[in-house]
């Protein structure tokens, strides 16, 4: 019997599964709503490294296409991103072009065949996870390794060339306000689609916990960069237990730690021990200094954590100011530690936490808007 739901080829830059980083986190629990509004979706995703395949995709999608991710012998040559260029299966232009269906790109790793002639008559969406070039430029100014940081330089130029094909998508998914802004202001057609998440409803325990956390993904040279920060000028400063929560932290964060008593430094957890932890904590504190996009961390510790403590970066223009206590000198940072630890986190504080992130940041309601506006644009003929 042929499929009657309407369908949705999605091309990601990764094997969304398991969602355990930032991307993919975005692109699991989007195609998860999608189908829970009726959307069967032909994903087609990249493999490289050790990503396992699950059959979780198999139950979500209603076909799964994998293609080799390939990789060059020189990362600098050529015009093209490397992100974008590495990613030009044949084989993918070919599905794509096979079965009449509108189409959407998972950032701008994903959309070497997005102008491309056999595609000129499809409605083609690219989800924007970053404004690219800016994050290639501040991972340059964050890496230490004179190789990855010269290319972060090579890459941001080309992602900044490469942006404007952007003109050739009929509908831009932003996923900040500000890279709303952005993108509407140089290419029009762009839609405010909020990060989708994990979270199904607000899970937070009231009362106390005993600790302040920073949870991130150690390996990725911005997180080591604030965790550094957060461990020399602002945990150092406190007379509370403190958690450094994530994989691969560098040596150098090792060896600032292992300085302090009060600061325990937990790694090799999987997502579900970073979330236990998320919400046994009594301050979440997150900061960034790279300021495009969105952190689904913050998403995450708001929506299983107590008091979430940040820096203005890392809530500028995001809507969830007021859900946080926002500081940006280390002392006002220690402060604000010490004064919320003994703060007792109330059912009050958790229904008002409730009622203002069901608005932007449910999953099913920004799968509705997303349809909405493709249905409006006549997506599906």
């Amino acid at each position: 019997m042929p499929n009657s739901k309407p369908l949705l080829h999605l091309v990601a830059f990764d094997v969304p599964e398991p969602p355990d980083y930032g991307g993919v986190i975005d692109i699991y629990y989007k195609i998860r709503a999608l189908k829970q509004c009726g959307i069967s979706v032909i994903l087609h995703a990249f493999e490289y490294g050790k990503r396992a395949r699950t059959e979780a995709l198999h139950h979500l999608c209603e076909r799964v296409y994998l293609y080799k991710r390939r990789t060059f012998k020189n990362p600098f040559y050529g015009e093209i991103p490397y992100i974008t260029g590495s990613r030009d299966s044949a084989e993918l232009l070919e599905h794509l072009a096979n079965t009449e269906a509108p189409i959407l790109f998972e950032g701008l790793h994903s959309c070497y065949w997005l102008d491309h002639p056999s595609l000129a008559n499809r409605f083609k969406v690219v989800r924007t996870h970053n404004i690219e070039h800016d994050y290639y430029a501040n991972l340059e100014a964050a890496e230490t390794n004179f190789f990855k940081k010269y290319f972060f330089r090579v890459e941001a130029e080309r992602l900044r060339h490469f942006e404007p094909i952007l003109k050739k998508a009929n509908l831009i998914a932003a996923i900040s306000p500000d890279d709303t802004g952005y993108f509407s202001r140089l290419y029009g057609h762009t839609e405010y689609v909020p990060a989708f998440h994990p979270n199904e409803q607000v899970d937070i325990s009231s009362g106390k916990g005993s600790f302040a956390l920073y949870h991130g993904n150690l390996a990725v040279a911005e997180n080591n960069q604030g965790a550094l920060y957060l461990v020399r000028e602002v945990f150092s400063k406190v007379q509370v237990p403190c958690v450094i929560a994530g994989n691969q932290p560098s040596a150098q964060l090792k060896q600032a730690v292992s300085r302090f008593s009060h600061i325990q430094l937990a790694e090799g957890l999987d997502s579900e021990a970073v979330l236990r932890l998320i919400g046994d904590a009594q301050v979440n504190v997150l900061c960034t200094f790279q300021g495009t996009g969105i952190k689904l961390k913050l998403i995450n510790a708001l929506y299983r954590g107590r008091h979430c403590l940040t820096n203005s970066v890392m809530v500028h223009h995001t809507g969830l100011e007021p859900l946080c206590r926002v500081a940006d000198h280390p002392q006002e940072m220690a402060s604000c530690i010490m004064e919320l630890m003994d703060k007792t986190f109330t059912e009050s504080d958790i229904a008002s936490r409730r009622e203002a992130l069901q608005h932007d940041f449910n999953n099913h309601s920004n799968a509705e808007r997303l349809i909405q506006v493709m249905q409006k644009a006549h997506a599906w003929g």
